[in-house]
């Protein structure tokens, strides 16, 4: 064994870069399935210029990672530019975002809680404070890990001159505004590089995950990172479904609880949630959401990997079609191939508890308000 061991040194195999970048940079690191951002305790980033940590939570996968940046009062980061794709969602704060163009062109937009957007490719940005007394708290899903094993060269991933001029988008893009593409329940799309605020945006109908179900997708900055809006009304919760690793999942709006189990276990583990929250479900783990809240819930996901224009992988297809190219897997149920388990084939644990939670939250069920299947334990009550 040692001389096996000795040998993988010496042929310098299974190296993991972004494991070796994080150290070199010195970053706070934070391992767990999911947790409380606010309450998260940071240290200097230098390459920054703020405090941050890292969050690399159970299920984030082999392609993304998380950043947690807290910018002091009137404070600014320091300019940055990379070949990596991030996606930022603001916890806390407001301020603003300045990109610069190697062509002299110069955009910035304010940000505030629930804010949501993408820096376009390898252009020099930076992220302001504008209050003098809080500080902004952001939430950056990259997929910095996918493009160290890929080129494993700090220079050429943060000393790179390339301009992407075709991620510029639309100069609307950068205020607020979008184009939107209905394709199909469940996979709209609002494509944009900012999104003021993620509980106002209009959302869509996609009632086979849950009864009132609302959703879009979003393509931001052209590049290959997956977001989507999914929104629980109250009395209600999510059809089970499962798929690859590396979805993070904030909360936006309201206060639940999700249940994660992988095929076979016979407990639960559960994560309570409310906003500052994020968790990832681990590879193919069922995971399902309810929500405790007398008003609407809504959730952000944000995974390394596009399954819409640019699809990463395989895994990451199959999530999005059904093999007849009609409905994703994730909106299928397990008896026709998918990965979907509907209200009349889960647990009967599962609804047992929830009705606990809508009775200690004094809520009443609400399934038949929005003509959905009521599940086969309510039915019967």
């Amino acid at each position: 064994m040692t001389n096996l061991a000795e040998a993988r040194k010496a042929a310098r195999l299974g190296l993991d870069p972004y494991g070796d970048w994080v150290k070199r940079e010195g970053i706070a690191v934070y391992e767990g399935v999911g947790c409380y951002l606010p309450g998260l305790e940071m240290q200097p980033w230098p390459r920054y210029g703020v405090n941050a940590a890292a969050v690399h939570l159970t299920g984030r996968g082999d392609f993304g990672n998380l950043f947690a940046l807290d910018i002091p009062p009137g404070g600014t980061t320091e300019s940055q530019r990379h070949l990596y794709e991030e996606v930022v969602y603001v916890l806390e704060g407001r301020g603003s975002t300045q990109i610069e163009f190697p062509d002299g062109r110069k955009r910035s937009f304010e940000w505030q809680p629930k804010s949501m957007f993408a820096i376009p490719l390898n252009v020099r940005h930076r992220y302001l404070n504008a209050s003098g007394q809080q500080r902004a708290l952001l939430a950056s899903v990259t997929n910095l890990p996918m493009v160290q094993k890929l080129y494993h060269n700090d220079g050429f991933i943060f000393n790179n001159d390339y301009f992407f001029d075709d991620r510029f988008g639309k100069d609307t893009y950068y205020q607020g505004e979008g184009d939107l593409t209905m394709v199909r329940a469940g996979h709209n799309i609002w494509e944009t590089n900012f999104v003021p605020d993620l509980s106002a945006i209009e959302l869509t109908e996609w009632t086979d995950r849950g009864a009132g179900s609302l959703n879009l997708r979003f393509m931001l900055a052209d590049g290959n990172m997956h977001a989507h809006v999914s929104e629980i009304q109250s009395g209600t919760y999510k059809k089970a479904h499962r798929h690859g690793s590396g979805a993070h999942i904030f909360t936006v709006t309201g206060t639940g609880y999700s249940l994660l189990w992988v095929e076979g276990e016979q407990h639960f583990k559960r994560v309570d949630w409310g906003e500052g929250w994020v968790f990832a479900p681990i590879d193919r783990q069922f995971h399902q959401h309810f929500t405790t809240s007398p008003f609407s819930s809504r959730y952000l996901a944000i995974i390394a990997g596009s399954n819409a224009r640019y699809t990463l992988t395989e895994s990451l297809a199959r999530t999005s079609r059904a093999e007849d190219g009609s409905r994703g897997k994730v909106s299928t149920s397990i008896k026709l191939g998918g990965d979907q388990i509907e209200y009349e084939d889960q647990d009967p644990r599962v609804h047992a508890l929830w009705l606990e939670e809508m009775r200690k939250a004094g809520i009443t069920p609400q399934f038949d308000k929005y003509d959905g299947p009521v599940p086969a334990v309510a039915a019967a009550r």
